[in-house]
């Protein structure tokens, strides 16, 4: 039994795995469609959010089920409430993509970045990127190094997220209503998708330390048990 319920622990392992991996597509093929108003590509995005979410909920049942009929009690109890709600910001993340795709379409066949802010807006997705293939990495193999990482590439983010704003409000600013709005709405939605990938990574830490405060502890190196 105890065999089961740990291969069961493995199988929540592997699926919040394949949800990155899947996050990691979308965000790399949403910000490409948003740089380059492709709309075919931005419409794959849209359509596929559906599986994330589909993979998500199937992973909550399988948690839910878990603590059902295992009753798992200590850090298995943990292991378990943790991937329901890595879960949840895995399917965020999979939302906010999916609005960088929407923004695109919505703007086919203009641009959706608005001028001014092309290499600001390219170097955001670069690093959203970035942060997705950190997190699947994270997830797969639990290097809390990783998770340091992924919060150095969040403060770039929020740098480049005030820079938006400041550039959007400054008086040089001559974007027509539609361009500011698009500005902020993509600005946003980058720099929530990191934002929910440092949540993840520090749920991560707290199963390998125990301790919630540690998640901000840059201390941490030792690789994780399995989650």
């Amino acid at each position: 039994m105890r065999e089961v319920f740990h291969q069961s622990l493995e199988d929540v392992q592997s699926r919040l795995v394949e949800i990155a991996d899947l996050v990691t597509i979308a965000i790399d093929r949403a910000t490409r469609a948003f740089g380059t108003s492709d709309v075919a590509l931005a419409e794959e995005v849209i359509e596929a959010d559906a599986i994330i979410d589909d993979k998500a909920v199937e992973l909550d049942e399988l948690a839910i089920e878990i603590l059902a009929r295992q009753q798992p009690v200590a850090r298995d109890l943990r292991i378990v409430v943790t991937a329901l709600r890595v879960s949840a910001s895995l399917e965020r993340m999979g939302d906010m993509a999916e609005h960088i795709a929407q923004l695109a379409r919505s703007r086919f066949p203009e641009r959706a970045i608005p001028k001014g802010l092309k290499s600001t807006f390219t170097r955001m997705g670069e690093l959203d990127v970035e942060v997705a293939r950190k997190l699947a990495e994270l997830l797969r193999t639990q290097d809390l190094r990783i998770a340091e990482s992924i919060r150095d590439a969040d403060d770039d983010i929020d740098e480049l997220h005030l820079s938006v704003f400041e550039k959007v409000l400054g008086d040089s600013w001559k974007g027509e209503a539609t361009a500011t709005v698009d500005a902020t709405l993509a600005s946003r939605y980058h720099e929530r998708f990191a934002d929910h990938a440092v949540s993840v990574a520090k749920k991560v830490i707290y199963l390998a330390t125990g301790d919630w405060a540690g998640a901000d502890d840059e201390s941490a190196h030792e690789p994780s048990p399995v989650i």
